[in-house]
């Protein structure tokens, strides 16, 4: 047992005799539990033969007892003493015993626990500790009544360098508590903490004070604390959390004197911020601010120390980063987790930033430019944001993929989808999308080069299967069939004998006598020729114009050749006329061969017309397309003519 680190004892007396057994053992703490019979047999002196560095002893909380124990342990580094009743008597018992204490020499650290006593006695207990060797005193829970007699206080010849006061509560308060304040403010210690006691004000100190670090929260101070205070110069860091402070600009004329504040907690406190309040005057030192949990909003960062490089605006009312600001070029921390952000902001104004905390927003859709303006950061936390997985996100997710797990905090698990509903609750990580779908440019291309390729491949096909003749041909002889269908017999049969009049030149005489001729007549198509059906007698002009008139159809077998025949264009002419006075349509171009356009004459304007307006039938060259040709051109002529046409066979002989 000679290396025990704790031992805890329960005892309902407390005698010399009981603690001899281990007296001998050196143990780290002790935890003394005394029962409720404590008081009535005990020997002062018992406790003295205990060998540790940390004693604690609890005493019953029944009633209230003479304290007769000497808590004086030789040995003993650390005391704590719970359950400390002393009202009665001036509290003079538990002051003798505290007495004891200036003996032992080791004594640096003292703690009163549960502790009911008046304000005399409380400013007794902190009088005697004052002169001992006791460097860290800590009082927590006090329950104070009645009022100070307003003696002076001695604070000369301490050790102390910490004090805490915790929990207090006083049940009179018609006294002038500014006494209380002064106490307070001129103790000569580095370390003062007042916290949960319901402190309305603290005054400043009546000369120079050594303290480096005043811990107020919990409490009731307004802003108008420490205002124009030029005597707490030297101190470090100020904690003024969970009051009643309200308007920041007064929080930065407090710090104007505190030439050697470094940080400050004004969290948790309802503090906002206009910018109509004027210029906000920082102490020039200031390096952390906390001023999360309050209701500032984006205005904030134009009240800002110069210089500060740890800035924590967690859960406030901030919705967007002004881009305008400036000098924030030494922060290298900032927590704006809990707030209203949109976007994830750039370092554009945070040149020096290298961690950033920005969960717990309302940013759906960051942007990747973050990593590429804020390639100072180590540290990131963004994840618990609704985040929408859509396109936008695409790129972001991507970068931060790249970058390292030790940057990005909770990555991948705090960063999930919220929208849309189909991906609510997946990993960023796991949403994928088709780059296609997500870039307009780059899907028209490829619908583009998709649509080129079809079009060139329906093109080639065209040509090696000559797809678009058929096509024509189809085209014309449906055309031709609905026409014919919609004309009335009688009209067409009232001065027709003849089914068509070819118009050729010379030249052409052998493909129209040799082709053409057999294969229309062979179905009973009667054709009119100006070398067998013109009367002898009449003139040439009038045998045209007779023919055409009497002739369904005008064929014009059109060619190099027939654009160098007078009479040809006089045929062209009397038929483009009967087209437009007759108003019926009756020509039918069939083109033998290529003709150029720049060979047709200049007063063949008609027949640049029709061709430019007017389907033409195009003779094939192969002889696998003759057949269709020629099924197509019959469909164009064929009508039943009159009976008495049929009694004409001196003019088709």
């Amino acid at each position: 047992m000679s290396q025990l680190q704790f031992l805890g004892l329960s005892a309902t007396q407390l005698q010399k005799s009981s603690v001899l057994p281990i007296a001998h053992l050196h143990v780290n703490k002790i935890l003394l539990v005394l029962g409720d019979s404590y008081g009535e047999k005990e020997e002062p002196g018992s406790l003295q033969d205990l060998n540790t560095e940390s004693l604690h002893i609890v005493f019953p909380t029944r009633k209230e007892y003479h304290f007769i124990l000497d808590v004086s342990v030789s040995t003993a580094v650390s005391l704590e003493l719970s359950n400390i009743k002393c009202v009665v008597d001036r509290c003079s018992y538990f002051l003798n015993a505290l007495s004891k204490l200036q003996k032992n020499s080791r004594l640096s650290s003292l703690t009163l626990n549960n502790i009911e006593t008046n304000w005399y006695s409380f400013i007794m207990i902190l009088q005697l500790v004052w002169h001992t060797s006791i460097e860290y005193f800590s009082i927590s829970n006090v329950k104070l009544q009645g009022h100070p007699d307003f003696r002076d206080f001695d604070y000369s010849n301490t050790s102390l360098k910490a004090l805490s006061v915790h929990q207090v509560v006083n049940n009179v308060f018609n006294f002038p508590q500014s006494y209380i304040y002064t106490i307070f403010s001129n103790m000569n210690i580095q370390n003062f903490t007042v916290s949960g006691t319901d402190m309305l004000h603290m005054v400043c100190p009546s000369q120079m004070s050594p303290f480096l670090h005043l811990d107020f929260s919990n409490n009731l101070l307004t802003d108008m604390v420490f205002n124009n205070c030029g005597n707490l110069a030297r101190l470090k860091t100020l904690s003024l959390q969970m009051n009643q402070l309200k308007k920041l600009v007064n929080i930065a004329h407090m710090t104007k004197k505190m030439k050697s504040l470094q940080q400050l907690d004004i969290s948790q406190n309802s503090l906002g911020y206009d910018k109509s309040e004027g210029y906000c005057s920082w102490t020039i030192s200031l390096l952390s601010l906390n001023i999360s949990s309050n209701i500032l909003t984006e205005s904030v960062f134009r009240c800002l120390p110069p210089r500060v490089k740890i800035l924590d605006l967690h859960s406030n009312k901030i919705r967007n980063i002004p881009k305008d600001i400036a000098g924030l070029e030494d922060l290298q921390e900032l927590n704006i987790a809990s707030n209203d952000l949109a976007h994830l902001p750039g370092c554009g104004s945070f040149s020096s930033l290298s961690v950033l905390i920005i969960d717990n927003n309302a940013i759906s859709n960051p942007s990747a430019h973050f990593f590429q303006s804020c390639q100072k950061v180590k540290s990131v936390k963004a994840g618990n944001n609704p985040f929408h997985c859509t396109c936008e996100l695409r790129e972001f997710i991507q970068r931060i993929g790249q970058v390292s797990s030790e940057v990005v905090e909770g990555w991948p698990d705090s960063y999930k989808c919220d929208y849309p509903e189909s991906y609510k609750g997946s990993l960023l990580k796991d949403f994928h999308v088709s780059p296609l779908s997500c870039s307009t440019a780059l899907l028209i291309v490829t619908i583009g080069v998709i649509g080129l390729v079809l079009a060139v491949t329906l093109t080639v096909l065209c040509i090696y299967f000559d797809l678009p003749w058929y096509l024509r041909m189809a085209f014309q002889w449906t055309r031709t069939r609905r026409r014919a269908r919609s004309t009335p017999s009688d009209e067409l049969q009232k001065t027709l004998q003849f089914h068509a009049f070819v118009s050729y030149s010379e030249h052409d005489s052998f493909w129209v006598k040799n082709e053409l001729l057999p294969n229309l007549e062979k179905e009973g198509i009667r054709i009119c020729l100006h070398e067998r059906n013109f009367v002898p007698g009449k003139s040439i002009v009038e045998n045209i114009i007779n023919c055409i008139e009497k002739s369904y159809k005008s064929i014009f077998v059109l060619s190099p050749n027939f654009v160098q025949s007078e009479w040809c264009h006089y045929e062209l002419y009397f038929a483009h006329h009967n087209l437009f006075h007759e108003g019926s349509n009756n020509l039918i171009l069939i083109l033998l061969e290529p003709i150029p356009k720049y060979s047709i004459p200049s007063n063949y304007h008609k027949l640049k017309t029709l061709m430019a307006q007017r389907t033409y039938l195009e003779w094939p060259k192969e002889k696998s397309k003759h057949g269709l040709f020629w099924a197509n051109l019959r469909a164009s002529i064929l009508i039943k003519l009159m009976e008495q046409a049929k009694e004409i066979d001196h003019t088709y002989s």
